[in-house]
């Protein structure tokens, strides 16, 4: 039995997060996307055993705030990846939280309308869609886990 006086007094609700199993079927890999996936894995491991000689690079804004301006930056970058290919490795950096804010907005996950509504699974969405067409692209993406459970809704991008 909890001590209602000592628990839980900064909580105002309580919601369940859909599961990583349902998102991942909601919102699938294609195939493309999953091949950009593993190449881009093995082409990084392959330049840190130095198997490949290539430098890797990974570039992009602090954060992501904005899908569609990430798409263009993602679609610019694709190009420039391809006419510097020979002697880099250019990965996408989706960061969608703001790992050293400790105030102000938090990311694209966690407050998505930038409100303090904390819509997370409306920001889970949003991410994982815009990770699945930056995907499509053939893109290399990086992103940076902060906590044990977003990472669960977009390991396999």
């Amino acid at each position: 039995m909890t001590d209602k006086r000592i628990e839980d007094l900064n909580i105002t609700s309580c919601s369940r997060l859909i599961t990583p199993e349902d998102f991942k079927s909601e919102l699938p890999a294609s195939e493309r996307a999953t091949a950009s996936v593993i190449n881009g894995r093995e082409t990084v491991k392959n330049i840190l055993t130095r198997k490949d000689k290539r430098l890797f690079v990974v570039i992009g804004p602090c954060s992501i705030h904005d899908p569609v301006a990430a798409m263009d930056y993602g679609r610019r970058l694709q190009a420039l990846a391809e006419q510097v290919q020979e002697t880099l490795y250019l990965v996408m950096r989706v960061y969608f939280e703001k790992p050293r804010s400790t105030v102000g907005w938090k990311g694209l996950i966690n407050d998505p309308h930038m409100n303090g509504s904390f819509e997370i699974e409306e920001g889970l969405h949003i991410a994982r869609r815009l990770l699945l067409e930056l995907a499509e692209l053939g893109l290399p993406l990086a992103t940076e886990a902060l906590d044990p459970i977003s990472p669960q809704y977009m390991q396999d991008l």
